[in-house]
């Protein structure tokens, strides 16, 4: 199951729909948009942990810190969602809010969804996506090395597979953001965005 299907089927994108108060179907095609450089920003910070099993484990501690699976947890239940956590998990992976306006951007001139509503869905989808990532990963970390390959499995089913999930009136945003801003054809387009950020900064 990839990313977009699973917040389909754990009612994630009807919590963003909720909490934002738009339609299901800008829910998906926003999280569509956002999604790649989400998880290009948790690529990151697994590499920047060393990579392979130990990149795993340095990612999941980092969101067992702030709640692991609970975060998912916390978005869809009755609560109130704590985004402060996704603020906190956007800061680490993507390092300054320059970089999560320019994302913002960037999947608003996909979508044509208000970068400012994209700001604020940026938080919940990022603590989605963190609890997906440490219900998966959480007992995968240590063992034979293989914590890499199944995060990396992750990932590439979030980035593979999303183009066909994303929702038709959408074009393919999942995979269509992606291949726009990753410009040195690293995978990774969330590093293209970083310097764009710093660009538009200066």
């Amino acid at each position: 199951m990839d990313m977009m299907d699973m917040l389909r089927a754990s009612g994630g994108l009807d919590a963003i729909a909720g909490q934002l108060g738009i339609p299901p179907e800008m829910a998906a095609a926003g999280a569509g948009a956002l999604l790649p450089a989400i998880v290009g920003g948790f690529q990151k910070q697994s590499d920047a942990g060393g990579g392979g099993a130990g990149g795993l484990g340095s990612l999941i501690g980092m969101l067992g810190g702030l709640g692991g699976a609970g975060l998912a947890d916390n978005v869809l239940g009755p609560q109130e969602t704590d985004v402060n956590k996704g603020n906190d998990i956007l800061g680490q992976i993507f390092g300054s809010k320059d970089v999560s306006r320019t994302v913002a951007g960037h999947a608003s001139g996909q979508t044509g969804i208000d970068p400012e509503l994209l700001k604020k869905m940026l938080p919940i989808l990022a603590m989605l996506v963190g609890g997906y990532l440490s219900s998966r990963g959480g007992g995968q970390s240590e063992g034979q090395g293989g914590g890499g390959g199944i995060l990396g499995s992750i990932l590439g089913s979030v980035l593979g597979g999303g183009q066909q999930a994303a929702p038709a009136s959408g074009g393919g945003l999942l995979g269509g953001l992606g291949s726009l801003i990753d410009m040195n054809h690293d995978g990774n387009p969330l590093d293209d965005i970083i310097g764009m950020a710093g660009k538009l900064a200066r």
